[in-house]
């Protein structure tokens, strides 16, 4: 019985300190206030994996950002500012004095307009400090017209601004009027 009780608290003990990672999932807006995906976010060591879904993007190539606030205004979600960049780095993650720690690689929408894709942000976390993507305000994610060329400054010469989504520790935070899901709406109007 003791032998059982000592494992079992070993158990419990080595669970309590690994702990479970911090995940988020947030949702992408475009333009029209319309909910197109979500992106889930997770702690991996000192870096942060992003899973994106979504749907009713143009087909081929679209640079993804980490911006510094967390506001998505639309139509242009310029409120979301420059990109996520606390160590004052130059753009790109092909350049030799960056990248910002907001830049990702580019996703490719199929032919439908989806992506499903997982991307690293490398440097920045989901806990406390200086690099935390949860720091007060939050901070956004945004996806462009077009791809990233990986050098141009300031942002990559991606074009307009497409979607955004807000990271920030409420999940349930507005980002403005609630957006119809443009899928359901077609189911409605099948019936």
């Amino acid at each position: 019985m003791r032998k059982f009780l000592f494992v079992s608290l070993i158990f419990v003990l080595s669970a309590c300190q690994s702990g479970t990672p911090n995940v988020k999932e947030i949702d992408i807006y475009n333009s029209s206030a319309d909910l197109i995906g979500t992106a889930t976010l997770s702690e991996q060591g000192d870096s942060v994996q992003v899973k994106l879904k979504l749907k009713g993007l143009s087909t081929g190539f679209h640079g993804v950002h980490i911006h510094e606030f967390g506001k998505c205004e639309g139509p242009d979600f310029k409120s979301a500012g420059n990109h996520f960049n606390p160590e004052g780095k130059d753009h790109g993650l092909l350049h030799p004095e960056g990248p910002h720690l907001g830049d990702l690689p580019n996703v490719e929408a199929d032919s439908s307009g989806s992506v499903e894709g997982e991307l690293m942000a490398n440097g920045v976390t989901l806990t406390d400090g200086k690099k935390s993507l949860l720091k007060e305000g939050g901070t956004s994610i945004v996806i462009t017209k077009d791809k990233d060329d990986g050098m141009s400054q300031p942002g990559g010469d991606s074009g307009e601004r497409i979607a955004c989504g807000i990271i920030n520790h409420d999940n349930d935070e507005s980002q403005g009027e609630q957006p119809s899901d443009p899928a359901e709406l077609n189911e409605k109007e099948k019936e």
